[in-house]
């Protein structure tokens, strides 16, 4: 029995599908889902949930991202190739946010005993291997050097990385989330935020060290295996892994009496995305 079997094998997950819905909509409401989310689960109003979701083009950049010397350089960039930008309040550099990538969340309760960052992030290894069982054990996890937002717990296949994962920590709700590129360029991607950094450093040295970005690091799973993979595909693959840990999959959004919990976070991380703005 592996140790993240207690985590994943449970009585009953409940499922978010949101890979369809979400996509025209802000990133900043997919924060705030999972905002809400961590507090019916930790609280244990809800059961330990899974959530997918996919935005348009968007480039999340975290607080370091834009505090960049040049910015005001870097954005026309990304705007010019038909990306938008959006501010988080957290830990974490850029990512790129596209119709390629699927994003899953997986959130679980504390409440039963606390759950330690490396744990977290093993959750969502085990379970991504998992999903993807043609790739299996081939899929490490290190931080890959020339990547965007380079990290521990990069994942990738061959050295070249396909996936990054964050967590978010709220009323003892751990949410752990994981943008895999699916299909797509990887490194057209990572060009993108090779450029956001390029203009937006403007040859200046700062105290803060930028990742050097390197193209070539990054990929898609689709391209890594070689086979068709969509989005589609490893959303359905979600779903069907999901039915085989648990006796039932409660499917569904948020309840009516779940939207004004859902309301409030949304507004709040609209509010910290507009100071971020305006700091700028």
């Amino acid at each position: 029995m592996k140790p993240t079997d207690s985590y994943l094998t449970v009585p009953t997950w409940r499922f978010l599908d949101e890979s369809l819905s979400a996509r025209t909509r802000s990133a900043l409401e997919s924060f705030a889902a999972d905002d809400t989310l961590c507090q019916l689960v930790g609280q244990q109003l809800s059961p330990p949930a899974v959530r997918t979701w996919v935005h348009d083009n968007t480039i999340v950049l975290g607080i370091q991202d834009h505090r960049l010397p040049h910015l005001e350089d870097a954005l026309p960039v990304i705007h010019s190739a038909g990306y938008r930008t959006i501010v988080r309040n957290s830990g974490g550099l850029a990512v790129v946010l596209d119709q390629g990538v699927l994003n899953i969340s997986i959130v679980l309760s504390e409440q039963a005993g606390s759950i330690d960052i490396p744990a977290g992030y093993d959750v969502m290894l085990d379970f991504v291997r998992r999903l993807l069982p043609e790739a299996g054990d081939r899929i490490e996890a290190y931080e890959i050097v020339g990547s965007y937002c380079p990290g521990s717990y990069d994942l990738s296949i061959g050295g070249k990385k396909f996936a990054g994962i964050s967590q978010r920590r709220l009323r003892q709700g751990v949410a752990v989330q994981v943008y895999l590129c699916v299909e797509g360029s990887g490194s057209d991607r990572a060009e993108l935020v090779r450029q956001l950094y390029d203009k937006g450093l403007g040859g200046e040295e700062t105290k803060f060290a930028y990742p050097d970005i390197r193209p070539e690091t990054m990929a898609s799973l689709a391209e890594l295996l070689g086979i068709p993979l969509t989005v589609t595909d490893v959303n359905l693959r979600v779903q069907q892994l999901l039915h085989a840990l648990a006796g039932e999959v409660q499917m569904g959004g948020f309840r009516e009496d779940e939207m004004e919990l859902y309301t409030y976070y949304l507004q709040r991380v609209v509010d910290r995305n507009a100071k971020m703005i305006a700091r700028g």
